[in-house]
């Protein structure tokens, strides 16, 4: 028995239906490449991949990207929102409150939504979002020294 040849970026893009552009496959795999980036580090990977693209067009692409739930959005409180394509699973994020250093963390329950509302007031809850917020390693590190 053989495994499924894995899709190319364009395949993907085409079966979320989504035109395949050289913008758009450069910034999904930039967002994959990477680790919760925040825009411009992803305009600036785009950038080296394809040349010139307007922020306007990543800010554009991450939207259709996002709706089409390829790629995802977190953005912890107080900071700037990144992107990650790591998606379809129930993970969680831990975020340093001193670097802003964000990191995954898998949920330790299990399937979504992982939590279980006190009230749901009827709604037909099927995500519940964690952010674990602490001090990371390499803070931790400095502070003690």
């Amino acid at each position: 028995m053989t495994a499924s040849p894995t899709p190319t970026t364009a395949e993907e893009l085409r079966g979320a239906g989504l035109r395949v552009t050289a913008a758009r496959v450069a910034l999904l795999e930039t967002v994959r490449d990477g680790d919760h980036l925040g825009v411009e580090a992803i305009a600036s990977g785009v950038r080296d991949r394809v040349g010139h693209i307007s922020l306007q067009a990543v800010y554009e692409a991450l939207h259709a990207l996002t709706a089409a739930g390829l790629v995802r959005r977190i953005e912890p409180a107080g900071h700037p929102a990144r992107f990650e394509g790591r998606v379809g699973d129930n993970h969680h994020h831990l975020v340093c409150r001193s670097c802003g250093a964000v990191a995954d963390v898998d949920c330790a329950a299990g399937e979504a939504p992982c939590l279980t509302a006190a009230d749901d007031r009827g709604f037909a809850i099927d995500e519940a979002e964690v952010v674990y917020w602490g001090v990371c390693p390499d803070c931790s590190t400095g502070r003690s020294s």
